[in-house]
């Protein structure tokens, strides 16, 4: 023996369940979007780690009586085209080490908060072209180290990425990091010492720069209406139920 409900009764029960249904499924799904600050402790992470590479490779160095600085960069010999990729590891010294700590940190952790994939396009990006760089114009009998690369490579990026992306926060976060280190790097890509790599810098900047214009957000990324979720992901057509993180991408903020 079965009963009818009335037909409102009945969509009541559908959208109940729904509703219950779409709030497990948000819950326990692992595409759940991540919240800005999961980003922000990445970077941390991904900042510390950076750094305790370079002061663990110069104890190293250290002990080994400096064994590490031929893997520097000597230009226009082909056998060292390979150390373009371990010179930004290498110091000449801890104080070439901690000269180098004092902006690093800040620059890489606000490099990283796009996440650890980007964060390694764009160090690589930053790595070639300015080791490159190096390798072409320094003088002949010279060697090159330093994460000074990175430095000046982080702040070129910074420094155009917020243009590039027409990110809000971005862009105040280049006029803050110029207000702060923009005398120093400007002095830094002069040739104003024979005991400082500037070709380095110079070079480095150019690879931030080209990593922020490789990395860029594309202009063909879909654009989802507001309260609507991205195709394939369910849990969020109800008005107001996107994402913080995606409501302060629209303002540009992240």
């Amino acid at each position: 023996m079965t009963t009818r409900l009335p037909d409102r009764w009945t969509d009541c029960a559908r959208v109940r369940r729904g509703a219950a249904h779409n709030s497990l499924e948000a819950a326990v799904s692992p595409l759940a979007p991540a919240t800005p600050f999961r980003g922000l402790i990445g970077a941390f992470c991904t900042t510390v780690a950076l750094m305790a590479v370079l002061w663990v490779v110069q104890v190293y160095n250290v002990v080994t009586d400096d064994s590490l600085l031929t893997h520097g960069i000597s230009p226009r010999r082909a056998d060292e085209l390979p150390d373009i990729l371990s010179a930004p590891f290498l110091h000449f010294g801890f104080g070439h080490l901690i000269a180098n700590t004092i902006a690093l940190p800040a620059l890489c952790f606000l490099t990283a908060t796009r996440g650890r994939a980007r964060f390694v396009g764009v160090s690589l990006v930053i790595t070639v072209v300015g080791g490159l760089g190096i390798w072409l114009t320094a003088s002949d009998n010279s060697n090159h180290a330093g994460a000074s690369i990175l430095v000046f490579g982080y702040f070129g990026y910074l420094l155009v990425r917020g243009f590039v992306d027409r990110r809000l926060l971005d862009i105040l976060t280049a006029f803050v990091i110029t207000a702060t280190y923009g005398w120093s790097m400007l002095w830094g890509v002069l040739p104003v010492s024979v005991h400082v790599s500037w070709q380095g810098h110079l070079f480095g900047f150019a690879g931030g720069v080209a990593a922020a214009y490789a990395f860029r957000r594309r202009r063909d990324d879909p654009v989802h209406p507001r309260g609507k979720s991205p195709a394939g992901r369910r849990g969020a057509d109800t008005p107001g139920a996107r994402p913080l993180s995606d409501e302060l991408k629209d303002l540009g903020l992240l």
